[in-house]
């Protein structure tokens, strides 16, 4: 059956839907190609009868070419960001980061000598073992027995030339962190810190005090004493009671009380002026109330009158008075000095502020108010030491306990969270050394395979769209139908 409009042989079983494996319409087989993506110029011509088989396979063999692109497409660009990610700068990691890039002003990170100083610094045994040596010279410290002049045994001559190790391992301790942390020109230097600048103040007089102590035996200087040169080096040898300071560079807990002290200075010098001003208040109250009222005491009637009648004296008052009276024929009269040997009074307000201090920190409050109660009755005595002590002592000076008590705890999570944050940096830095050990042996692995598919892709042709068998028997099948149909064709037209 012949087709007027498009000249084109149609069977008449496609008509009736009969035989599907008939060869199909010239359009038919374009839109299905089209479909399966395939190339315009390997879509067959109107002229060329594919078959349905044929199209089939060129449709398959377009989708594995496609998804094999794909494929292709996505493994460079993963090995290109694996080589971008690679050839980033790496992060300092906690401890590497706090390291200045140079020490000394010669040494870098890299240097073998720094390196192993570094290592040999930041290893745990290492501050423990500096810690037992503190802890060996306090006891030596503590046996040490002073004698006069030059005198000596044998206990202080061994703790002597023990004293001599101290000092050589506390110098290579200090030499150690110069050369890992530098000395003085970076920020985290050794000397920036201030409990490593009192060890190497220590370190440094120590050494001074040996040099110059065998300087002047060298010269022969027989002076008592040990003087030689017109200088006491014994002098020197009391800086050796703050060797046990360096128990609070080694301890944390230790500084965190002692940062807290230091931190809590200014609330203290406030809280330090509203106890003054509260001292000051009080001592003028108390020149007015009981001025002159301690200097009354019993004595004798009979005898030498300048001796009291009592073992302890304590204040009296007159017969006009509301206080204590004198017995068994005694009579209360002035001139005595008063209690503890007239310190305890308010004459004048040196004498005042003294006593409303020591009735503050109430030691000893209950004598006074006793005292006074004995010189002058009941009632303004208990009023005025009650409200002081309930006023100056449980309010004011705990005010102190409380500034101390907030700063030692803000110490306390600064030193919790610095103690944290370090453990994190620590993990950090394992985590990115091992990422890194990672991307480079990822890196190697993808250097060999990368290059062999580069060189099959190249040996590969170019035309992947079907397989050559396929393309020879569609080409086949193409031109036996050309000459079919140029057959008919021909003969229509005779």
């Amino acid at each position: 059956m012949v087709n007027e409009n498009t000249r084109m042989y149609v069977p008449e079983e496609n008509h009736q839907g009969s035989n599907y494996g008939s060869p199909r319409p010239a359009h038919a087989n374009m839109n299905a190609n089209a479909a399966a993506g395939l190339a315009p110029e390997h879509i067959p011509t109107p002229g060329a009868a594919l078959s349905w088989q044929a199209a089939i396979d060129a449709a398959r063999q377009a989708k594995l070419m496609g998804s094999a692109g794909n494929a292709t497409i996505s493994t460079v660009s993963s090995t290109q960001r694996k080589r971008q990610q690679y050839g980033k700068p790496k992060k300092q990691g906690g401890t590497t980061a706090t390291r200045p890039p140079r020490a000394l002003l010669c040494l870098t990170l890299k240097n073998p000598i720094r390196r192993a100083c570094i290592s040999i610094v930041e290893w745990k045994p290492f501050e423990i073992i500096i810690l037992l040596t503190i802890f060996a010279n306090c006891v030596a410290l503590a046996i040490y027995i002073p004698f006069p002049e030059d005198d000596s045994n044998a206990t202080n001559s061994n703790l002597e030339r023990v004293e001599y190790l101290f000092l050589i391992i506390f110098t290579v301790e200090a030499f150690l962190k110069v050369i890992a942390y530098g000395l003085l020109f970076h920020p985290n230097a050794y000397l920036r810190n201030g409990w490593n600048l009192l060890d190497f103040i220590i370190v440094v007089v120590g050494l001074f005090s040996a040099i110059l102590e065998q300087a002047t035996k060298a010269d022969g200087a027989n002076a008592l004493g040990g003087k030689g040169a017109g200088f006491d080096v014994k002098a020197l040898r009391a800086f050796r009671v703050l060797r046990p300071l360096r128990l609070v560079s080694g301890v944390p807990s230790l500084q965190v009380v002692l940062n807290s002290i230091i931190k809590a200075m200014v609330p203290l010098l406030h809280i330090a002026l509203l106890v003054l001003f509260v001292i000051i208040i009080y001592a003028i109250i108390g020149l007015e109330l009981f001025m002159g009222k301690m200097h009354k005491t019993c004595y004798n009637q009979e005898g030498i009158i300048d001796v009291p009648a009592e073992e302890d004296p304590s204040p009296c008052a007159l017969e006009t008075g509301h206080g204590r009276q004198c017995q068994n024929g005694t009579v209360c009269k002035p001139g005595w000095d008063g209690p503890k040997h007239g310190i305890t009074n308010f004459d004048n307000f040196a004498f005042a502020m003294l006593t409303v201090f020591q009735c503050i920190t109430m030691e000893g409050w209950t004598d006074v108010l006793y005292w006074m109660q004995d010189a002058m009755g009941y009632e303004l005595p208990w009023v005025y030491f009650v409200s002081l002590v309930i006023f100056g002592s449980f309010f004011v000076l705990n005010l102190v306990l409380g500034v101390l008590s907030g700063e030692f705890s803000k110490e306390r999570e600064k030193a919790k969270a610095r103690g944290d944050f370090q453990k994190l940096r620590e993990k950090q830095q394992l985590e990115e050394d091992l990422k890194g050990y990672l991307d480079w042996i990822t890196q190697a692995e993808d250097i060999d395979p990368e290059n062999e598919d580069e060189g099959m892709d190249e040996d590969k042709p170019r035309n992947m769209s079907m397989p050559t068998s396929e393309t020879e028997s569609v080409n086949t099948e193409n031109v036996a139908g050309g000459d079919i149909e140029g057959e008919n064709c021909g003969a229509r037209l005779a």
